[in-house]
């Protein structure tokens, strides 16, 4: 099948991605570049949380003690993992698309990406938790505690019931570029490339199958989180 030509939505992504995601760049610019990223992603989330959640947004307007740890969760918790979550998929982006060059970037990178996704972001929330419990003396101080959350914290995230559905939902920044630009670069260079991954694009409507497809793979990550974020709630049950 012929390649079909690129919507301007999907070019501007494509020359994104090249311009400021790239392995020869700088660390010092790749990992402003992430952060910017991730920080924009945040925003727009954190207002829509703060605006959805009854009376919580008058409460953070009269400041003092609620302010101050709605503004330590995001900054000890919330960016750390979005953050880490964006720099690793950028990155594994710039080191594939370097070794391809005027190549597509291997549809392998997706296989990669979305198990490292929900590994990252059950660790760091983990991790996160367990030392704020000594640092700030979060979950009253208690390590096991900070621990027994983390699934349940995860499992209602999806369903954005609580500040990580924002961490969780600000990392599709990251993901839908990163998914539809190797979904593109795949199809549009059909022989040799993977028949599963152009054939899933062709079924899909109009010439915004890539972006439709990305938009899937994330749903997949979410899926995936939470029946790990699940079976962490089970075993905890068996064991406690």
């Amino acid at each position: 099948m012929p390649p079909i030509g690129l919507v301007p939505e999907r070019l501007a992504m494509r020359c994104a991605m090249k311009t400021y995601f790239s392995i020869d760049m700088p660390a010092w610019q790749f990992v402003r570049n992430t952060l910017v990223v991730s920080c924009a992603g945040m925003l727009p989330l954190l207002l829509l949380y703060i605006a959805l959640t009854p009376g919580f947004g008058a409460l953070l307007l009269k400041g003092g003690p609620a302010l101050s740890r709605f503004l330590r969760q995001v900054v000890t918790n919330g960016l750390p993992v979005v953050f880490a979550v964006n720099y690793v998929s950028f990155f594994l982006y710039a080191a594939s698309a370097a070794k391809q060059r005027e190549g597509a970037v291997p549809a392998r990178i997706l296989l990669i990406d979305l198990p490292a996704r929900v590994v990252i972001f059950v660790l760091l929330h983990g991790v996160i938790y367990f030392v704020s419990a000594d640092w700030f003396g979060s979950f009253g101080g208690d390590h096991w505690q900070a621990l027994q959350v983390v699934g349940p914290t995860l499992v209602r995230s999806a369903f954005f019931e609580n500040i990580s559905g924002v961490y969780l939902y600000a990392t599709l920044v990251s993901a839908l570029p990163l998914y539809a630009t190797v979904i593109d670069s795949n199809f549009e260079r059909g022989s040799g490339r993977p028949e599963w991954l152009r054939g899933l694009v062709c079924k899909l409507p109009g010439r915004l199958g890539p972006i439709l497809l990305a938009v899937a793979f994330f749903g997949l990550f979410t899926l995936a989180l939470t029946g790990v974020a699940a079976v962490i709630m089970k075993l905890q049950s068996i064991w406690i």
